[in-house]
C-alpha cells in the first residue's frame, strides 16, 4: 500500500466528527518525507535542514491528522512555552494526548543513565497528587481546550514494586480519588495478570478509560476487548498500537528504521483497530476514542493507520 495523504485526510476528519480521532505517536520522522511531509517546505539555502523540520513539521502533521500522542512530556514535566508553541502550528480542533512524565508514575527507577543516582531507588514521587496537579495539570490548563487524553503509561511492575495486583490498583484506586475529574485520564498497564475486574472497576467508579494497548508482553488488543468490563469508561477510551505482542522494542527499531513504508502486516492487529474505530463512530458522538499507532508496530504508522480505517465498517 501507498499512502494516499488527500484520501487519509478526508477519512480522518470524517472520523472526527464522529468523536474518533486516530493519530500517529510523535509526528518527527524523516521516513515520512515524500508521503506525510513536502520535503520543499524545509529546504533551507538550498539544502533540507533537519532542523527547520523539527521545528515546523507538526503545522503540516496537522493538515492530515486530528490529533497526536506527544511522547517527550513522559521524560520531563510539560512547559508552557513549549506547549503554546505545539498549539500555535495547529488548528482549534486539533487534539494532543500527553504521557504523563515519568517522575509521576515509576515505582522504582532502573539503572538507566539518565536516572544517575536514583538508579534502583524507590521513586518518593509516584503518584504524587499534588507534584501532578501542580507540574503536570498546571502547564496544560491554559490549552485545555486542545487536550484529548493524559496518558498514564505506567512500566511492568515487579513483586518488588508490588506484592500483588490489588496493592497496585488500591494505591490507583487513592490517586484517581484526589483528582478533578474534569480531564479525561487514561491508564496504560505492561502486567497482564492486572487485567482483573478490580481493576476495570476501579476505572470505571473513577471515570478513567483503559487504554487498549498492543506491547510486547501484553494480550492482544483484540483479547483485551473480550475481557469483561474492559470498556469501563462509556463517554472515551484510548488504544496505542506500539509493538506486537512477543516483541521486543529493540527488535522492532532494528527491523522497520527507518519507518517509510510497511515491512510486516498484522492482520489481527489492524481489525481491532477497526473494531475500536467502529465501536467509537456508532455512538454518534456520544462516545470519544483516542487511538494512536507508532512506527514499530508495522514499520509504517501512516499506511497503518489507512488500512485500519479501510477495515473498519462505518455504514
Amino acid at each position: 500500500m501507498t499512502f494516499d495523504r488527500d484520501r487519509v485526510k478526508r477519512a480522518v476528519a470524517a472520523l472526527a466528527r464522529k468523536g474518533v480521532f486516530i493519530g500517529t505517536s510523535s509526528w518527527k520522522y524523516p521516513g515520512w518525507r515524500g508521503t506525510l511531509y513536502d520535503e520543499t517546505r524545509y529546504i533551507y539555502r538550498g539544502k533540507f535542514s533537519e532542523k527547520r523540520f523539527d521545528d515546523l513539521c507538526l503545522a503540516e502533521y496537522a493538515e492530515v491528522f486530528k490529533t497526536v500522542c506527544v511522547d517527550a512530556t513522559y521524560y520531563k514535566f510539560p512547559d508552557r512555552r513549549a506547549l503554546e508553541n505545539m498549539v500555535a502550528q495547529v488548528p482549534a480542533d486539533f487534539l494532543f494526548s500527553f504521557k504523563v512524565t515519568d517522575e509521576i508514575i515509576i515505582r522504582k527507577f532502573s539503572n538507566l543513565p539518565r536516572f544517575g543516582v536514583r538508579g534502583g531507588k524507590l521513586n518518593e514521587q509516584f503518584l504524587n497528587v499534588a507534584l501532578f496537579s501542580s507540574a503536570f495539570l498546571g502547564p496544560c490548563e491554559l490549552f485545555r481546550h486542545n487536550i484529548g487524553l493524559l496518558i498514564f503509561e505506567f512500566p511492568h511492575f515487579y513483586a518488588s514494586d508490588f506484592a500483588q495486583g490489588r496493592d497496585f490498583v488500591n494505591a490507583l484506586d487513592q490517586f484517581f480519588a484526589q483528582l478533578p475529574n474534569d480531564w479525561r485520564y487514561g491508564v496504560e498497564i505492561r502486567n497482564r495478570n492486572f487485567l482483573r475486574p478490580e481493576y476495570f472497576g476501579s476505572l470505571a467508579r473513577r471515570g478513567v478509560a483503559h487504554i487498549y494497548n498492543s506491547w510486547t508482553d501484553m494480550p492482544s488488543v483484540n483479547e483485551q476487548l473480550m475481557l469483561l468490563d474492559s470498556h469501563a469508561n462509556p463517554e472515551f477510551f484510548g488504544g496505542r498500537f506500539l509493538l506486537k505482542p512477543g516483541r521486543t522494542y529493540e527488535e522492532a527499531v532494528r527491523l522497520f528504521s527507518p519507518y517509510d513504508r510497511v515491512k510486516e502486516v498484522n492482520e489481527e492487529g489492524r481489525a481491532a483497530g477497526a473494531k475500536l474505530i467502529e465501536a467509537a463512530a456508532a455512538g454518534g458522538g456520544r462516545t470519544q476514542a483516542f487511538l494512536y499507532v507508532n512506527n514499530r508496530f508495522e514499520g509504517n504508522a501512516l499506511e497503518t493507520i489507512e488500512a485500519m480505517v479501510d477495515l473498519a465498517d462505518l455504514e
